[in-house]
């Protein structure tokens, strides 16, 4: 394998956003309405203990990456199943990001044009930048999230002159239950999706601070869904939030200066495509990284081509129609992502520091 590096700057910028990604197109807690901010807050918080657990895993074993770990606790045939059952996780994520960006194109600027052409583009693109390496995706996420973060402080002031915080009242008036079920789905989309980020961190050019990496990536990406939820609530009010696929871009559209100044949500909707481009290209990397380690490829750059042109594939078939991929992402995703994203990391911690105890008190 090339060996890689990449700043701890670097680490927060990718991972933050990755996990903004698809959550901004899609939204995040739908389902607890006007409390959206509340679950995601919650979100935040208990998410905290598995940050902990990732940078615990790698902190263990430096300069490894999960897929190794896997290897390690389980022994080369077994950990190379579980590695397989992992990448499987990652490259249907990747599928699923680009099958998103695809259909927010298509609907909200190109309906005429067949939503597999985006898909393409887009997929072709990240295979690029993977096979540049991933020293080339920090520079560029390094480079673009302050522009982001400042055109969307623009953004958020310009949106006050159409804002009513009435809309966020009452607090808590729906059933406790949605906001505990949007709770436990901003804990797996978005936030515990940084699990895969234990197959990059290894090549942080500073070890040490894993954990502050992970911990800065989840809460500017947290702090950044917050207020974009707290917006699309306080502008276009609460059943019309709830209702549209896209509320984040609708409600950039109310923005109007004088009779002159408008059409803001083009500038939006590269930022949404841009940051979904980074998903892609990390769960790209981590697909083709842990596929060579299974098949004892050396350079993991030569698969990548065929791994994203699979992945383009699958992203066509995986839904028959926008309502359905909505469907999976609101009410299925978060019992599927868990096993992935909280039960495997533990369990592995765990036999992980049991074998590491065992040969330290051998040795």
């Amino acid at each position: 394998m090339n060996k890689q590096v990449i700043s701890n700057s670097q680490g927060i910028c990718i991972m933050t956003m990755f996990l903004i990604g698809t959550s901004i197109v899609l939204g995040v807690a739908k389902n607890a309405k006007q409390d959206a901010w509340i679950s995601i807050a919650l979100g935040i918080i208990i998410s905290l203990p598995m940050i902990v657990v990732y940078s615990k895993l790698l902190n263990n074993f430096p300069g490894k990456d999960l897929y190794d770990i896997f290897q390690y606790v389980f022994g080369k045939k077994i950990g190379k199943i579980i590695s397989a059952l992992f990448i499987w996780y990652i490259f249907h994520l990747g599928a699923l990001v680009i099958r998103t960006f695809s259909e927010f194109v298509n609907i909200v600027s190109f309906p005429e044009t067949p939503q597999s052409i985006f898909a393409i583009s887009l997929g072709l693109l990240c295979i690029w930048v993977v096979k540049s390496g991933i020293e080339v995706l920090g520079r560029l996420a390094m480079f673009f999230l302050p522009l982001i973060i400042v055109i969307t402080v623009i953004i958020i002031a310009l949106l006050y002159t159409n804002a009513h915080f009435i809309n966020l009242k009452p607090i808590l008036y729906n059933d406790t239950k949605q906001v505990l079920l949007g709770t436990l789905s901003s804990f797996s989309f978005p936030f515990t999706e940084s699990v895969i980020f234990t197959t990059v961190f290894h090549s942080l050019r500073n070890k040490k601070k894993i954990f502050k990496v992970f911990l800065a990536g989840l809460l500017i990406s947290g702090i950044y869904l917050l207020l974009s939820s707290m917006n699309n609530v306080i502008v276009l009010g609460v059943q019309t939030t709830t209702d549209l696929y896209f509320p984040p871009y609708t409600s950039i559209r109310t923005i109007k200066i004088s009779d002159f100044i408008g059409r803001f949500e083009i500038i939006v909707a590269s930022i949404f495509v841009l940051m979904g481009f980074v998903k892609v290209s990390v769960c790209l990397y981590a697909t083709s990284v842990g596929t060579a380690k299974i098949f004892n490829i050396n350079n993991y750059e030569i698969i990548a081509a065929p791994i994203g042109l699979l992945m383009i594939n699958l992203s066509q078939i995986l839904y028959s129609n926008t309502m359905e991929m909505f469907y999976w992402a609101n009410n299925i995703y978060m019992y599927y992502a868990i096993p992935f994203q909280v039960i495997l990391p533990i369990v592995i911690l765990i036999i992980a520091q049991i074998k590491l105890k065992s040969n330290n008190s051998t040795s």
